[in-house]
C-alpha cells in the first residue's frame, strides 16, 4: 500500500568515525581498521579532521554537463509495478476508443492494482461476489468500514477491471474459431495508445505532474440529456468493453464528434449490401445523403461517423466476399446489422456473440478481443534514465535547483529540515498520483570535466596547499592507485573504478540501490552543497534485499532479470525492514566520506543542490569476494569491468613489489585459481581435446575474449574452434561452443600447468618472509630462551620490518609498544637520576610517588630488555627509604625546632620524589609560620592590619594543620574580626543616612573605635567627614564675622559644601535661609526691570551699557543673547568674580561705565545720522546703511528711527508707540490737537533693555534689600543706578524751574486750555449726533483701551471694530491741520534740554521730568508727520489682526458654551469667592490666547495697551501695567475717541450733518 508522508519511519544511523591526524595519514590502513564494526552496516561515515579542508579544483566556467531525467514514482519498483498496471489498463480502454479516468474513493486515488491483486488473491470475482467478501477487499485496501465502500469498489471494479481481467485470461475467446492473425506487421506498427511511452519525453522542469495526471482528475459528471439519449447509461448496464461507457470513468476520445452528428448527417444505423452488375459492391443507406466508400474514406472523412459500419472491400468475388462477413464466434453471417468489423485484423463479430455481450454498435474504432489481447500482453520496454536535452554549467544548474527547492517547499533552501525532504522523497516516490521530475548530472567523467581534487599533471602549476592536497591519499584520484589498493596493477583507466566520476545533484535527484562493479569498495566525497542521504544494506544481507524485490515485484524481474544492476530501482527502506532486510542511512553533509563495503548494498537522495565525486578501490580483503562476484556474473551472463584472473596472476608475476597482507592474500587466491584451473583442464583432455595454442589475452581488446556463452572475460585459458573463429567460450561452458567436431577445438592458453606453480611458490616466499620475522619477534618479546634482548636488538628488528614494508600486524605493534616503552623508562630514569644531581628547582615537575617510584623499578624488571639505568633507580630507592625513616622519627618527637622540620623538608626535596611524612613535615612547618604571622599581626606594636588582611589569616588558618594553639588564635581573630565589622557597619550607617548625626555623636564613635587595633576605612572617612566639617563652621564663622556682609556666591558655595557632608550643621539651616532670602530679592528684581523672555540679565540691566559707542558690537552682543549664546554678566563692567565682591570696586566700575556709556551713544548717534534715510530713497542701497533687528536694510514707509541711538528699524520688527492708546482723555488731558502731548517717542531695542520702571518701585527694592544680611552684585548696582536717577533728576527739576524753561510750560499750558475751550461747545452737538444712530451703536473708548476681557459678545466686538475704524480715519484726516512748532525754544535752551533728554533716555528708570522734557521739545519743533503717518498705518494693521484675534476669541468661547463649560454658569459664579472670579477672567484670557496662536499659526499681533501719558514702553507689551502717575485717576470716565475728536475739530461737520 502506498505510504503516507507521515508513515516513512527513517532507519538507524550507520557508524560515524572521526579518526585522528596520525590515523587519518593511512587511509586504507585505518578503513581495514574500522572494517570490522563498519562492514556491519554496509557503508559508514568518515569525518576527516576539521583542518582537512581540499580546495575546489574544477574549472567552474568550462565545467559543462548533461543531466539525467529522473521521474520519482517511476524509481520505485512497487510504484512502477503499479504504473505500468495503469500503462497496461490505459492501453486496453485506449485501444477500443476510450480513456482511462480513474476514480476517487473516499477522497484518494482508486489504487487499482492493489484492488486487482487482493482480488485474486481472495479467490476472484466470482468467489468474492458468491461470498460477498467486497466488504473484505475494502478493508484490506485500508478503507473505512461501514460506508458500502465494498459496493462501490465492486462497482469500480466491474467496469474497469473486471474487461481487461477477461481479456487477459482469453475468457472472452472461449468460443471463437481460431485462425492465424494476418496483420501482425500491422499490429508492430500500431501504436496502442497515446500516452508517451516512459523517458521518451523531456519533463517540465518546474511542473511537478506528468502525462498520467489527466487520469487522475474527477470524472465529469454526465448530463441529462446523455443520460436520455444513452441507453447504456439509462439502464447502468456494463457488459463489455467498448466507448458505451461513458459517464462512468471511461470516455470517449472525441467528443466533438458526437456534436457533429447532431448537426450534421448521420450514418444509418444498419447497412444493405447490394450486388450489381460488373461485380461492384455498393452501399446503400437508409439515409441516401451520406455513402462511405471504404476503410481509407472512413478514416480520413472530414466528418466521420460516430456508429460503426460493416467495411466492404471492393474487387472480390461474392464467394470470398460472404466468407470474409461471417462472425468469428458462431461462423454466421446473418443479422450482418449486428456485425462489428475490426479495425485491427478484419474479423467480423456479432455484438451478442462476444464475451461480455454489446448492447449496441460502439462508436469510434473498436478491436476485437484478440487485438487487444495481443496488445496488452506485449512485454514492456525496459526500463532506463534518458538524458536531458539541455547543456548546464554548474550556475545555471545551481540557480534551478535552488529554484526548483525553494518554490516546492515555499521557503529558502538553507531552512528546509532534512528530515522534511526525506518523508517528502519517498512520499512522492511511493506515489501514483504525483509525478515529479527531477535532473541528476550523474556518473560524469572527470578525466574529461576535470577532478574536484588537485591533480598533478603537466596542464597547471599547483601551489604548495594543492600540492599537498594532490598527493593525499584521501584524494579520490589517488586512493585507488595507492600501494596497498590492488585496482593500481591494472594498466587500463577504468572509468567509475580507477578514475573519479562527479555528481552534481538537486533535491530529489536519487540514485538507485545497487552494488559496486566486481562487489569493490566505494568511496564518496561531498565536495560542496547540501548534505546527500545514504541507505545502506550490509553484504550479508544482500540476497535477501534481492529476494525481497523479486517477490514483492516479480513483474519487473520477469522482464529485466538484471534489474538491479541497471541502477534505476528504488524500494523503500520501510518495506525492506518489514521483511527483515537491515538497512541502516546516514546524513553526508559537505567535507565528509562515505565508504560502502564488498557487495553492500546502497541507495540514496540528494537533500538539494551538491557537487560529489565517487571512485571504487579494493583491497587485499576484497580478493575472495571479487572471485565470488566474478561466479555470479557468469550465473547472470553479465559482462565483467576487468578480468579477474589476469590481475592475480599480474601480482603474482612480481611478488617483491607487494604488500605483505596483500602477497598472502594473493597467494591464497592463486591457490584456488591453479586448483580450478587443474580441474578444468582435466575435462578438456577427458573431451578428447589435445590441440593447445598459447595465447597473450592481456593483447586482445575484451570483447574478443569474452566466453559466448557467460560474458566472462577469459585470460588463463579459453576453447575455441578452428571452423567457428569468431567465438570462444571459457573451460566452464566448453560444451556450448559450437556443433563441430573436438578434433577441430583447441585450447588457447596464458600459462601452462608448469609455470602457475612457479608463481604461485615465488608468493609464498614473499609471504612467509613474514613468519620468519614474526618468530624473532616473538622469541624476543616472551624471552623464550631466557635471555632479554638489548634496545639495539629490538630496534633491529623493527627496522627489518619497516624495510620489508611488513604489515602493520599485531605482533608489530607489540614490538613498537615495547620499544617506545622502554625508551620512556629509559628516558625517565636518566632524567630522575640528572634532576637529583641538579637540585630541587631542576627536578620540581618531575617528581613521583615513593610508590610510583617502586612501580617504575617493577615495570623496568618487568620489560623483555636489558636496561643498565636499573641499578641507578633501585640507589634512589634506597635513600628515598632512608629518609622516609627519618622524617618518622623527627614527627614522633614533637614538639621539634621549626629548623629542624625545614631542613628535613629541603632533602626531600632534592630527592626528586614525593614521601607521604614530606607532606606532614609541610603541614607542619606552614602552621608554625601561621601562627607566627597572627602573633605579629596582633601585637600591639605592630602597624595596624586591614579588614581582608584578618579574613586572610582566618581562611589560611583553616587550610594549616589542627592544633590547640591554631584554635585559639582563630578564635581570637574571628572575635576581633567580628567587632571591627560591627564598628564598620556603624560608620557605615552614619555616613549613608538620611537623619545626619551632630558632631558631638560622630565624635564619640569615633574615640570609641580607636581601641581597635584594626584599619576601618568607613571610620577613617567619618574621621575626614567631621574634619571637613570643623573646617566648615570655621569658614562660617570667619563669613558672618568679617566687615562686610558675605557675598551670595560666597554662601551658595557653602551651602553646598555643607549639604555633602554627613554631619549635622546647625549653621547649615541659617545660612541656607539667606540664600533664599536673596535669592526672592533677586528674582523680585528680575520681575521689576526684566522684560518676558528678557535676553538680558539683572545685572546687565542694571549696569550701564560701556559698548553703546560700538553699533556693531551691541547688537551682535545683543543677537548672541538672543540666541542664548552671551552670558557672561561681568564683562560689562570689566570686573572679574573677584572684582564683585568688593564694593568698592564695583562703584568705581559703575562710575566709569556711565561715562563710557554716555560717550558712546554720542558716537553712535553720529554715526547713524551719517546713514541715508531709509525714507528719502527706496531704491539705492550702500554699505553704510541702517540695519534692522531681523538682518534686513529698513526701508520704506514702515521705518522708523530710534529718538535715541538715531538708528532706523522696521515698525513691525519692534515694538512701536500707539496713538490710539495714548490719547486716552483724563481729568487733565489736552484736546486732540494737542499733537506735542501725543505718543510718538519710538526707543528701539537695543536701547531700551528693561521694563523701566518709575523710582518709587525702585527705592521700594533697595529698602527691602538693606534688610538682607547678603551682598548681591545686583544690589550694589541697583544703589548704583538708582544714585545716577536720582542726580539726573535734580538736574532735570534744576532746569524745568529755570525761568526760560518755567515761561515756555506757562505758554504750552496756555495753549493747551484754549484748544480745551474750543472744544466744548462742540460736546454736547456729537454726542446727540452719535446718540441718533441708535444707542447700541456707540462706540466707547473704554472698549478699545481697556483689555479685552470687556469685550464679550459680538454687539460689542462690532462696536469696537466700528469704533477703532472711525478713528483711525480721523486721526488720518487731522494731520493736514498739524502744525508746528508752537514754541520757539533758543539754542541756549534746547541744547541743555536734548542733552538731559539724551541722559534719561540712557536711565533704566521712569521719570516724570523724562515726559516733560520730551514735550517741550517736541512743541519746539514741527510736527513729525512722517512718523505719526507710520504709527497709523501699523496700528491700522494691528487692529485689523486684533478683530481676526477678537473673533477667534468669541468662537473659542461659544463652543466651550455649547460643550456645557461652566464658565457660565451664574449659579457657581455666585458661590465663588471674589478673588477667585476676578482671577479667572484672566486665566481664560491667556489660555485662549494660546489655543489662538496655535490655530493661527503664531501670527497673531499683539494687543495694544494703555499708557497714562507716559512715553510707550516695552513692558506695556510684556503684559505689564505701568505705575500710575501721582495725579492720575483712573475712576475718571472715559469719553469715546470720537467725542474728543468732534471737540478738538469744530470746524469739521459730524456724520449726520455731513
Amino acid at each position: 500500500m502506498e505510504l503516507g508522508s507521515d508513515d516513512f519511519l527513517p532507519p538507524p544511523e550507520c557508524p560515524v568515525f572521526e579518526p585522528s591526524w596520525a590515523e587519518f595519514r593511512d587511509p586504507l590502513g585505518y578503513i581495514a581498521k574500522i572494517r570490522p564494526i563498519a562492514e556491519k552496516s554496509g557503508i559508514c561515515k568518515i569525518r576527516p579532521p576539521a583542518d582537512w579542508q581540499p580546495p575546489f579544483a574544477v574549472e567552474v566556467d568550462n565545467f559543462r554537463f548533461t543531466p539525467r531525467i529522473q521521474r520519482l514514482n517511476e524509481l520505485e519498483a512497487q510504484t512502477r509495478v503499479k504504473l505500468n498496471y495503469l500503462d497496461q489498463i490505459a492501453k486496453f480502454w485506449e485501444i477500443q476508443g476510450s480513456s482511462l479516468k480513474i476514480p476517487n474513493v473516499e477522497r484518494r486515488i482508486l489504487d487499482l492494482y492493489s484492488l486487482s491483486k487482493i482480488v485474486v488473491e481472495e479467490g476472484g470475482y466470482e468467489t468474492i461476489c458468491k461470498d460477498r467478501r467486497w466488504a473484505r477487499v475494502a478493508q484490506r485496501l485500508n478503507y473505512p468500514p461501514g460506508k458500502n465502500i465494498g459496493s462501490l469498489l465492486r462497482s469500480h471494479y466491474e467496469r474497469i477491471v473486471y474487461p481487461y481481467e477477461m481479456y487477459q485470461s482469453g475468457a472472452n475467446l472461449v468460443q471463437c474459431n481460431t485462425r492465424p492473425f494476418d496483420n501482425e506487421e500491422k499490429d508492430k506498427e500500431y501504436k496502442p495508445h497515446s500516452i508517451p511511452l516512459r523517458q521518451s519525453v523531456q519533463p517540465s522542469k518546474f511542473n511537478s505532474y506528468g502525462r498520467r495526471a489527466k487520469r487522475l482528475q474527477p470524472d465529469p459528471e454526465p448530463t441529462e440529456e446523455d443520460i436520455e439519449k444513452n441507453p447504456e447509461l439509462k439502464k447502468l448496464q456494463i457488459y463489455g468493453a467498448g466507448p458505451k461507457m461513458m459517464g462512468l470513468g471511461l470516455m470517449a476520445k472525441d467528443k466533438t464528434l458526437r456534436k457533429k452528428d447532431k448537426e450534421g448527417l448521420e450514418c444509418p444505423p444498419t447497412v444493405v449490401v447490394k450486388e450489381e452488375l460488373g461485380g461492384d459492391v455498393k452501399m446503400e443507406s437508409a439515409s441516401p445523403k451520406t455513402f462511405l466508400e471504404g476503410k481509407e474514406e472512413l478514416s480520413h472523412s472530414p466528418e466521420p461517423c460516430t456508429k460503426m459500419t460493416m467495411r466492404l472491400r471492393r474487387n472480390h468475388s461474392n464467394a470470398q466476399f460472404i466468407e470474409s462477413y461471417v462472425c468469428r464466434m458462431c461462423s454466421r453471417g446473418d443479422e450482418d446489422d449486428k456485425l462489428l468489423l475490426c479495425d485491427g485484423c478484419d474479423d467480423n463479430y456479432h455484438i451478442f456473440c462476444l464475451l461480455p455481450p454489446l448492447p449496441e454498435i460502439p462508436k469510434g474504432v473498436w478491436r476485437c478481443p484478440k487485438c487487444v489481447m495481443a496488445e496488452c500482453k506485449r512485454p514492456p520496454e525496459a526500463f532506463g534514465f534518458e538524458q536531458a536535452t539541455r547543456e548546464y554549467t554548474l550556475q545555471s544548474f545551481g540557480e534551478m535547483a535552488d529554484s526548483f527547492k525553494a518554490d516546492y517547499f515555499n521557503m529558502p533552501v538553507h531552512m528546509v529540515p532534512t528530515e522534511l525532504v526525506e518523508k517528502e522523497f519517498w512520499r512522492l516516490v511511493n506515489s501514483i498520483e504525483e509525478d515529479v521530475t527531477v535532473e541528476y548530472g550523474a556518473d560524469i567523467h572527470s578525466k574529461e570535466f576535470g577532478s574536484g581534487f588537485p591533480v598533478s599533471d603537466s596542464k597547471r602549476h599547483l601551489t604548495p596547499e594543492e600540492e599537498e592536497y594532490a598527493t593525499s591519499g584521501w584524494n579520490l584520484n589517488v586512493m585507488p592507485v595507492l600501494e596497498q589498493s590492488v585496482l593500481c596493477h591494472i594498466n587500463a583507466d577504468i572509468s567509475g573504478m580507477k578514475v573519479p566520476w562527479l555528481y552534481v545533484g538537486m533535491v530529489f535527484s536519487a540514485f538507485c540501490w545497487h552494488i559496486e562493479d566486481h562487489w569493490s569498495y566505494s568511496i564518496n566525497y561531498l565536495h560542496w552543497g547540501e548534505p546527500k542521504t545514504w541507505y545502506g544494506v550490509p553484504s550479508l544481507a544482500a540476497e535477501h534485499l534481492e529476494e525481497v524485490m523479486k517477490k514483492l515485484t516479480p513483474e519487473l524481474f520477469d522482464s529485466q532479470p538484471d534489474l538491479l544492476h541497471q541502477l534505476v530501482t528504488l524500494m523503500n527502506p520501510n518495506t525492506l525492514m518489514s521483511h527483515g532486510v537491515p538497512v541502516v542511512r546516514t546524513n553526508q553533509c559537505a567535507g565528509e566520506f562515505v565508504i560502502t563495503f564488498p557487495r553492500a548494498y546502497h541507495s540514496g537522495f540528494n537533500q538539494g543542490y551538491n557537487f560529489a565525486e565517487a571512485v571504487n578501490f579494493c583491497t587485499a580483503d576484497w580478493l575472495p569476494a571479487g572471485r565470488q562476484c566474478i561466479e555470479h556474473y557468469r550465473r547472470l551472463r553479465r559482462y565483467c569491468v576487468f578480468s579477474h584472473e589476469e590481475l592475480i596472476c599480474k601480482m603474482a608475476a612480481c611478488p617483491e613489489k607487494l604488500d605483505l597482507n596483500l602477497a598472502a592474500a594473493v597467494h591464497k587466491e592463486m591457490f584456488i585459481m591453479v586448483q580450478e584451473e587443474r580441474r578444468l583442464r582435466k575435462a578438456l583432455l577427458e573431451k578428447g581435446i589435445t590441440e593447445a595454442e598459447r595465447e597473450a589475452f592481456e593483447l586482445l581488446p575484451d570483447d574478443e575474449r569474452q566466453c559466448i556463452k557467460c560474458k566472462t572475460t577469459c585470460f588463463l585459458s579459453a576453447l575455441a574452434c578452428y571452423d567457428c573463429p569468431d567465438g570462444l567460450v571459457c573451460l566452464s561452458h566448453i560444451n556450448d561452443l559450437c556443433k563441430c567436431s573436438s578434433s577441430r577445438q583447441y585450447l588457447r592458453y596464458r600459462y601452462t600447468l608448469d609455470e602457475l606453480p612457479a608463481m604461485l611458490h615465488k608468493l609464498k616466499v614473499r609471504a612467509e618472509s613474514f613468519d620468519t620475522w614474526a618468530n624473532k619477534v616473538r622469541v624476543a618479546l616472551e624471552v623464550e630462551d631466557g635471555r632479554k634482548r638489548s634496545l639495539e636488538e629490538l630496534r633491529a628488528l623493527e627496522s627489518e620490518a619497516r624495510e620489508r614494508r611488513f604489515p602493520n600486524s599485531e605482533l608489530l605493534q607489540r614490538l613498537k609498544n615495547c620499544l617506545s616503552e622502554a625508551e620512556a623508562c629509559v628516558s625517565r630514569a636518566l632524567g630522575l637520576v640528572s634532576g637529583q644531581e641538579a637540585g630541587p628547582d631542576s627536578v620540581a615537575g618531575l617528581h613521583m610517588t615513593l610508590a610510583e617510584l617502586r612501580a617504575f623499578l617493577d615495570q623496568m624488571n618487568n620489560l623483555p630488555c636489558a636496561m643498565h639505568q636499573i641499578g641507578d633507580v633501585k640507589g634512589i630507592l634506597e635513600q628515598v627509604e632512608a629518609y622516609q625513616s627519618e622524617a618518622r622519627e623527627a614527627l614522633v618527637s614533637q614538639p621539634s625546632s621549626p629548623g629542624l622540620l625545614q631542613s628535613l623538608l629541603e632533602r626531600g626535596q632534592q630527592l626528586g620524589v614525593e614521601v607521604p611524612e614530606a607532606q606532614q613535615l609541610q603541614r607542619q612547618v606552614e602552621q608554625a609560620r601561621w601562627l607566627d604571622e597572627v602573633k605579629r599581626t596582633l601585637a600591639p606594636s605592630a602597624r595596624r592590619g586591614t579588614l581582608a588582611t584578618m579574613r586572610g589569616l582566618l581562611v589560611a588558618g583553616s587550610s594549616v594543620a589542627p592544633s590547640p594553639a591554631v584554635d585559639k588564635a582563630q578564635a581570637e581573630l574571628q572575635e576581633l574580626l567580628t567587632i571591627a565589622e560591627r564598628w564598620e557597619e556603624k560608620a557605615h550607617l552614619c555616613l549613608e543616612a538620611r537623619q545626619k548625626h551632630p558632631p558631638a555623636t560622630l565624635e564619640a564613635i569615633i574615640h570609641e573605635a580607636e581601641n581597635i587595633p584594626v584599619h576601618l576605612p568607613n571610620i577613617q572617612s567619618l574621621k575626614e567627614a567631621l574634619a571637613k566639617a570643623r573646617a566648615w563652621i570655621a569658614d562660617v564663622d570667619e563669613i558672618q564675622n568679617g566687615d562686610h556682609y558675605p557675598c551670595l556666591d560666597d554662601l551658595e558655595g557653602l551651602v553646598a559644601v555643607g549639604r555633602d557632608l554627613p554631619v549635622g550643621l546647625e549653621e547649615l539651616r541659617q545660612l541656607e535661609l539667606q540664600v533664599l532670602t536673596a535669592h526672592s530679592w533677586r528674582e523680585k528684581a528680575s520681575k521689576t526691570f526684566l522684560k518676558k523672555n528678557s535676553c538680558y540679565t539683572l545685572l546687565e540691566v542694571l549696569c550701564p551699557c560701556a559698548d553703546a559707542g560700538s553699533d556693531s558690537t551691541k547688537r551682535s552682543r545683543w543677537m548672541e543673547k538672543e540666541l542664548g549664546l552671551y552670558k557672561s554678566d561681568t564683562e560689562l563692567l570689566g570686573l572679574s568674580a573677584q572684582d564683585l565682591r568688593d564694593p568698592g570696586s564695583v562703584i568705581v566700575a559703575f562710575k566709569e561705565g556711565e561715562q563710557k556709556e554716555k560717550e558712546g551713544i554720542l558716537q553712535l548717534r553720529r554715526t547713524n545720522s551719517a546713514k541715508p534715510s531709509p525714507l528719502a530713497s527706496l531704491t539705492t542701497t550702500s554699505s553704510t546703511a541702517s540695519i534692522c533687528v531681523c538682518g534686513q536694510v529698513p526701508a520704506g514707509v514702515g521705518a522708523l528711527q530710534c529718538d535715541l541711538c538715531q538708528d532706523w528699524f522696521h515698525g513691525r520688527c519692534v515694538t512701536v508707540p500707539r496713538l490710539l492708546s495714548s490719547q486716552r482723555p483724563r481729568l487733565t488731558s489736552s484736546p486732540l490737537l494737542a499733537w506735542w502731548e501725543w505718543d510718538t517717542k519710538f526707543l528701539c531695542p537695543l536701547c531700551m533693555r528693561s521694563r523701566r520702571p518709575r523710582l518709587e518701585t525702585i527705592l521700594a527694592l533697595l529698602v527691602a534689600l538693606q534688610r538682607l544680611p547678603v551682598r548681591l552684585p545686583e544690589g550694589e548696582a541697583l544703589q548704583c543706578l538708582t544714585e545716577r536717577a536720582i542726580s539726573w533728576q535734580g538736574r532735570a527739576r534744576q532746569v524745568l524751574a529755570s525761568e526760560e524753561v518755567t515761561a515756555l510750560l506757562g505758554r504750552l499750558a496756555e495753549l493747551r486750555q484754549r484748544l480745551q475751550a474750543e472744544s466744548k461747545p462742540e460736546e454736547s452737538l456729537a454726542y446727540s449726533s452719535d446718540a441718533g444712530e441708535g444707542s447700541g451703536n456707540m462706540p466707547k473708548v473704554q472698549g478699545l483701551l481697556e483689555n479685552g476681557d470687556s469685550v464679550t459678545s459680538p454687539e460689542k466686538v462690532a462696536t469696537e471694530e466700528g469704533s477703532g475704524k472711525r478713528d483711525l480715519e480721523l486721526l488720518s484726516s487731522l494731520l493736514p491741520q498739524l502744525t508746528g512748532p508752537v514754541l520757539e525754544l533758543p539754542e541756549a535752551t534746547r541744547a541743555p534740554l536734548e542733552e538731559l533728554m539724551m541722559e534719561g533716555d540712557l536711565l533704566e528708570v521712569t521719570l516724570d521730568e523724562n515726559h516733560s522734557i520730551w514735550q517741550l521739545l517736541q512743541a519746539g519743533q514741527p510736527p513729525d508727520l512722517e512718523r505719526v503717518h507710520t504709527l497709523l498705518e501699523l496700528e491700522k494693521a494691528e487692529r485689523h489682526g486684533s478683530r481676526t484675534r477678537g473673533r477667534a476669541l468669541e468662537r473659542r468661547r461659544r463652543r466651550k458654551v455649547d460643550r456645557g463649560g461652566e464658565a457660565d454658569d451664574p449659579a457657581r459664579e455666585e458661590l465663588e469667592p471674589k478673588r477667585v472670579r476676578s482671577s479667572e477672567p484672566e486665566a481664560e484670557e491667556v489660555q485662549e490666547e494660546e489655543e489662538l496662536e496655535e490655530e493661527t499659526g503664531g501670527e497673531v499681533p499683539p494687543v495694544p495697551f494703555p499708557t497714562n501719558g507716559s512715553p510707550s514702553t516695552q513692558e506695556d507689551q510684556d503684559g505689564f501695567e505701568p505705575v500710575l502717575e501721582a495725579g492720575s485717576d483712573t475712576s475718571a470716565p472715559f469719553s469715546t475717541l470720537t467725542s474728543q475728536l468732534l471737540m478738538s475739530c469744530p470746524q469739521q461737520p459730524s456724520r449726520q450733518q455731513l
